[in-house]
């Protein structure tokens, strides 16, 4: 646990951005929160630095992730097919299967020191779904979870039609967060055709485009979520 507490957030909109270099990116601010946090253990207590939180908002050009417990066949596409879809695919180190990033989908990836906030990492995924189902709530769409599966769900209760409007997966190491979740806004459906989402071939995936049938401003639902995850996060 950090004797210095800094709740303090720095959040930075990436623009749109290849997966590749997202994740290089993540890699590198994650590795310097993880090394300071090594480093403070052998220091005085006076003279530790705080470590240093972070939330990053992107948008990817059309890719496939797998995550640890994934199976390949879950991606349907051969190679030809993901050339011809202008789709890459990278097996990665999160949790969680196999899901789609692309136009139109607002992906975030939290760098959080948790030792910041609270060291509990499924008290951490509800807060993220927590923040996706209250920004859901203001465009008067409801959402919530379903038990046994991660993520935020539209037709959550009566589970006539379920389906998944946010996934997340994420990675931690020494309470430092990375990786994150997919928020489909106006993203292109049809490219969840080639995968079995996050392993679950029984159930929708939908977007706020979808159930509102109208294009969202992407900046407007950032602006909504990022002050839900404050309040949330009790975040300064």
């Amino acid at each position: 646990m950090n004797e210095i507490i800094n709740k303090k957030v720095e959040f930075r909109d990436l623009g749109k951005m290849d997966y590749q270099e997202a994740w290089d990116f993540q890699e590198s601010v994650f590795s310097k929160i993880v090394s300071k946090k090594i480093k403070n253990r052998n220091l005085p207590v006076e003279a530790r630095e705080p470590t240093e939180n972070y939330v990053f908002f992107v948008e990817h050009p059309h890719v496939y992730t797998l995550g640890k417990s994934g199976k390949e066949d879950h991606l349907l596409l051969d190679e030809h097919g993901l050339e011809s879809n202008q789709a890459t695919f990278y097996k990665i180190n999160r949790g969680g299967d196999i899901t789609y990033h692309g136009p139109g989908q607002l992906v975030g990836y939290p760098i959080l020191d948790l030792d910041n906030f609270f060291t509990d990492i499924h008290k951490y995924l509800r807060l993220l779904e927590e923040a996706i189902i209250r920004t859901l709530a203001d465009y008067d769409v409801e959402a919530g979870r379903i038990e046994g599966l991660t993520g935020v769900w539209i037709d959550h209760i009566e589970q006539k039609n379920p389906r998944k409007i946010c996934a997340m997966g994420v990675k931690s190491s020494r309470w430092v967060t990375m990786h994150g979740f997919a928020f489909n806004i106006n993203p292109d459906l049809s490219y969840f055709g080639h995968i079995i989402p996050c392993g679950i071939d029984d159930k929708a995936v939908t977007s706020l485009k979808q159930e509102l049938g109208k294009e969202i401003d992407l900046n407007e639902v950032k602006e909504k979520l990022k002050n839900h995850l404050v309040t949330l996060f009790e975040m300064e």
